[in-house]
């Protein structure tokens, strides 16, 4: 494990100690390792996952199929070696394989985050990165990725929309179906994600998703049963929210009615981690698997409950069976001993990055050609807080430590041929930086020094040391339970050696218990902490400590901690004492110059003021939801930009977000950029978009507003007295934009390019629609530009006359087009069913109604370009 030496560590508790067997972070636990030779041959007679699942099952005892049902440890499940069964390894997530190590583990490749491939729009790239993440999958001995994530954008405050691809459903079902069959054509399970309503952070364990049942069909569970009807994938995890007043993962309706019943689902139910609410309930209703290890839900209540009639036997082996199909279909019976997670850093798979960037990147403006910048003559200021670091990610499940990373500054200075000046112009911290740069442990290697002692009370010998490189010291995952038992404390210590004289900052963020002492002297007592920060996890505020320090010299940084549960009072309400541990220590120097000021002096230097702009994964992550869509902090950002452009009018902004940011300063500015997350190659393929080495070609995914109070969710959240009201029903995103004639700053589906092209007439191969023959439309599509470039033909439907409400308009197909100079490509896209059909709750069923249906062909949802109709002679109703 990169960083730590040189013990072995273990995943972490939640809500309970793993086995204290387990022992190894990227390593089966001992008791569960898979013996080299099974002694259950495979019957070459039966054919499929299942049938092999089936089999294995009869050879089970009670017990042995009831322990599939929790999870080993934190990622595996467990393996019944003497029958045949080997255990199975998963790992997050989205945007990259991370692996079994939340901070600092195995190096892996970063790919572009969820919204940033739904800004391509191209489908065949992203079956691609789904061929690739297998790869990386593989390279991190597992098994199954806990991915894609296909949660809709209900809100821009959502703290993993950037996770997610979009606000519409079949944009978000088409990418993930793609997503899927790329990753499950190599042999790597999808466990599709968070099944279902889960759009917000904000009490995510807890909140209630309520909605009529139209808006759940039509928009929340559509992508869903896009990607099962398209793709199948292996797995699908259910999330941590109540629907309707009822946890997800013992939600009848939407995991036995709908999942399994109407969409006859073939595959694994897992849990989100820590997202199991019931022992019989989500047993019937159909949550297969348990994650993480716990004994909180299942093992001997299930028994207790079989006992008792609250479960029969049909109940557990349906689970079991599950859970042996998808370890059949990941494992194929394979009972090879896992191996060590390793590094697989490929060229190709870096170039398959590099494009999807591209590909992403959205110009939304391009007044007076300010773009692409000329790389032979131009004179270039890179200004801004992103400008020179890699903002290559959100947070949360979705962040990985990264083969590389490429900075926006590094790359435009290597296409450039002129000089390149740079300015920061603003600091935008959330939390201070890390510490580790300034630090050494006890020996003088870069890091902090981490001793342990079994129990909570700092007692006795160390039992282990270890080293971490990194001064986020958040332990959920990480603490060697398996030498120190359920209950720990630790000594931190590190010598920071600031590079200037000044007051500079310290801050410290504890998990459980903590003290921090400076040179000795206690600085900061947060022994019993009450007020919650917005860590991922469990953690206090962030709090600072100004200490006078100078050059060279040296401070005593040492924390004392333990994991017993804090705040004190959530003891009473998660009936337990210790969960997890650590600390996260920051520093940041005194500040010499004024930033802001050089900014501007760069800008009047230049021919041409690239500012970056944006968030970052403190900003944004898995865990809490943004507080405001103002670019942070404290209007630092904005006022950055307004200096800059009015030293100079040759102003690009680029905006790094996983969602839209208030733009009040875009009327003003005559390029825009939005460059979302980008992964490892962030900064190289923002220079080839911003010299022209690539033409952009993504269109957005999601509604930029311009302002909150302009968004469909803005009276409904994120909810009171732990209820969230989906109160705008079917009018999210773009489709209420349109019912309230409120214009966005930015459409859905708007990007502009170098070059232009022009739509032809589209006709249609007929003008019925049945149920059993789709109509196809054909169109010409010709780039009347200078530069080859690419297009995205997007289709909407309009429901001339039905007997329930529906939207304006609503995405029915889209394409991507590439075109030479001159060239003119003829394109035909498929309208079936699908296309036309709303849910009837009265029915209830998926219907079309008799009558004219307008096809609205565009380059944004408020840029219709041609239009034509069709009919639908009578209606007809479906379920899947």
């Amino acid at each position: 494990m990169d960083g730590i030496e040189p013990t072995v560590v273990d995943h972490g508790m939640d809500p309970n100690p793993s086995p204290l067997e387990t022992t190894g972070s990227t390593t089966t636990p001992d008791t569960q390792y898979s013996s080299p030779a099974s002694p259950l041959q495979k019957n070459a007679v039966l054919s499929g996952s299942r049938l092999v699942a089936q089999k294995k099952l009869t050879l089970l005892t009670l017990e042995e199929k009831v322990s599939l049902l929790t999870a080993a440890d934190f990622w595996r499940t467990n393996a019944i070696p003497e029958k045949g069964v080997p255990a199975i390894k998963t790992s997050d997530g989205p945007n990259g394989a991370r692996g079994g190590i939340f901070v600092g583990g195995t190096k892996a490749a970063l790919f572009p985050c969820g919204i940033s491939l739904a800004a391509t729009w191209n489908k065949e790239l992203v079956y691609e990165v789904g061929q690739h993440l297998a790869g990386e999958v593989r390279a991190r001995s597992a098994h199954v990725l806990l991915a894609p994530t296909v949660c809709l954008h209900r809100h821009p405050l959502g703290g993993r929309n950037f996770e997610s691809f979009s606000e519409d459903p079949l944009l978000t079902g088409k990418l993930a179906a793609q997503y899927i069959r790329g990753l499950q054509s190599k042999g790597i399970a999808a466990a599709i994600k968070h099944f279902v309503a889960n759009e917000q952070e904000t009490h995510r364990l807890t909140i209630d998703s309520v909605m009529m049942e139209r808006p759940l069909r039509e928009l929340y569970l559509r992508p869903f049963e896009i990607a099962i009807r398209e793709a199948k994938p292996w797995a699908v995890m259910s999330s941590y929210n109540l629907i309707n007043g009822i946890h997800a993962d013992e939600n009848m309706h939407t995991l036995k009615d709908i999942l399994r019943g109407e969409w006859g689902y073939d595959g694994t139910v897992v849990s989100d981690w820590g997202g199991t609410n019931s022992t019989t309930m989500s047993l019937k209703a159909g949550c297969d698997v348990e994650f993480p290890y716990s004994t909180k839900w299942r093992f001997g209540k299930i028994l207790k409950a079989l006992e008792a009639g609250e479960l029969v036997v049909d109940d557990i082996d349906r689970a079991a069976e599950n859970v042996l199909t998808l370890v059949e279909r990941t494992r194929e019976g394979n009972m090879s001993p896992e191996e060590a997670e390793r590094e697989d850093n490929r060229k190709e798979t870096q170039a398959i990055i590099r494009e999807a960037g591209a590909q992403g990147l959205t110009l939304l403006k391009n007044d007076r050609a300010i773009l692409p910048i000329n790389p032979q003559t131009a004179k270039v200021a890179v200004i801004g807080p992103n400008a020179n670091r890699a903002i290559a990610g959100g947070g949360g499940s979705a962040s990985l430590n990264p083969y590389y990373n490429t900075l926006p500054l590094d790359s435009i200075r290597a296409a450039s041929k002129q000089h390149v000046v740079y300015a920061q112009g603003c600091h935008i911290h959330k939390w201070l930086p890390v510490a580790s740069p300034f630090c050494t442990d006890k020996s003088g290697k870069p890091g902090v020094t981490l001793e342990w002692f079994s129990g909570d009370k700092f007692e006795g010998q160390v039992v282990v040391q270890q080293r971490r490189t990194n001064t986020d010291l958040f332990l959920w995952d990480s603490a060697p339970l398996a030498q120190l038992g359920p209950e720990w404390s630790a000594i931190a210590t590190t010598y920071l050696t600031p590079t200037t004289n000044g007051k500079h900052t310290i801050s410290y963020m504890s998990v459980g218990p903590g003290k921090l002492y400076v040179d000795g002297k206690l600085a900061l007592d947060l022994w019993d902490w009450t007020e919650e920060g917005e860590a991922m996890f469990d953690g206090s505020i962030d709090y600072m400590v100004d200490v006078d320090m100078q050059a060279g010299k040296s401070i005593e940084l040492r924390v004392e901690m333990t994991n017993e549960l804090r705040p004190m009072a959530k003891q009473n309400i998660e009936h337990m004492t210790h969960k997890y541990g650590g600390c996260r220590i920051g520093f940041k120097e005194e500040d010499q110059v004024d930033y802001l000021q050089q900014a501007v002096d760069a800008a009047k230097e230049a021919d041409v003021a690239v500012v970056i702009v944006g968030l970052d994964a403190e900003w944004e992550s898995e865990g809490y939801d943004r507080k405001t869509m103002d670019l942070p902090s404290d209007g630092s950002q904005d006022r950055l930009i307004e200096a800059v452009v009015k030293a100079n009018p040759r102003t690009v902004v680029v905006n790094q977000s996983g969602s839209p940011v208030t733009m009040p300063w875009a009327d003003e500015v005559p390029a825009i950029i939005q460059a979302w997350y980008q992964g490892q190659e962030a900064g190289n393929a923002l220079a080839d978009v911003l010299f022209g080495f690539k033409n952009p070609s993504g269109k957005l995914p999601s509604t930029f507003p311009r302002r909150l109070e302009d968004t469909p969710a803005y009276h409904n959240w994120p909810g009171e007295n732990l209820r969230v009201l989906y109160g705008e029903g079917l009018y999210i995103g773009y489709r209420h934009y349109d019912r309230t004639n409120i214009p966005p700053l930015f459409s859905f589906g708007h990007g502009l390019s170098y070059t232009s092209f022009e739509y032809g007439r589209p006709s249609l191969s007929q003008k019925t629609l049945t149920p059993e023959a789709p109509i196809h439309l054909i169109m010409a599509v010709t780039n009347t530009g200078p530069v080859a470039g690419s297009e995205i033909i997007q289709v909407y439907i309009r429901d001339e006359k039905s007997a329930l409400p529906r939207p304006e308009k609503e995405l029915a197909a889209f394409e991507k087009v590439y075109l030479e100079p001159d060239e003119t490509k003829h394109i035909t896209l498929s309208l079936d069913k699908y296309a036309v059909g709303y849910f009837d709750p009265a029915i209830p069923a998926w219907i079309a109604d008799e009558g004219t249906f307008k096809v609205l062909v565009g380059a944004s949802s408020t840029d219709i370009r041609q239009s034509a109709s069709f009919k639908v002679k009578e209606s007809f109703t479906w379920i899947f």
